[in-house]
């Protein structure tokens, strides 16, 4: 079964908290046990697991991120622009899928953990890919 979140992201950079569309998902499924991939199918975009409890987690993160990869002119690749670029380097260090457990029916998250949508070169219409696999 092949499902999807869709969402329109801010302008600039943000960690946007898709768990509800994800579990709603899972639960709308039926399946009670197995597998759920979440695929990002963007080049400056990506997904990752982590705590939203505190709004300032996802800050912390970008900022970090923004420091290791600083928008900049002097990228090799300058198809779009200087954030496209760098885009396309936080993209890759985050990764663009996750794995995560299917148990009694619901997604196996730790209690503060979240699925977190990474977009680095907002605003956009953007789509996460939702594959479970039952068993």
């Amino acid at each position: 079964m092949l499902s999807e979140v869709t969402l329109a992201t801010p302008r600039g950079e943000a960690l946007v908290d898709i768990t509800p569309q994800v579990n709603e998902i899972v639960r709308a499924s039926g399946v009670e046990a197995g597998i759920c991939v979440l695929v990002v199918p963007h080049t400056t975009a990506a997904i990752t697991l982590n705590s939203a409890l505190d709004e300032a987690t996802a800050t912390d993160i970008l900022t970090d991120l923004q420091r290791l990869v600083p928008k900049r002119v002097d990228f090799a690749h300058q198809y779009d622009t200087p954030a496209d670029a760098a885009g396309h380097i936080k993209a890759a260090l985050i990764g663009h899928s996750i794995t995560l457990i299917v148990a009694d029916g619901a997604l196996a998250l730790g209690s503060s953990q979240s699925i977190l949508f990474c977009e680095f070169d907002g605003p956009r219409q953007r789509r996460v890919q939702v594959k479970l696999l039952p068993g």
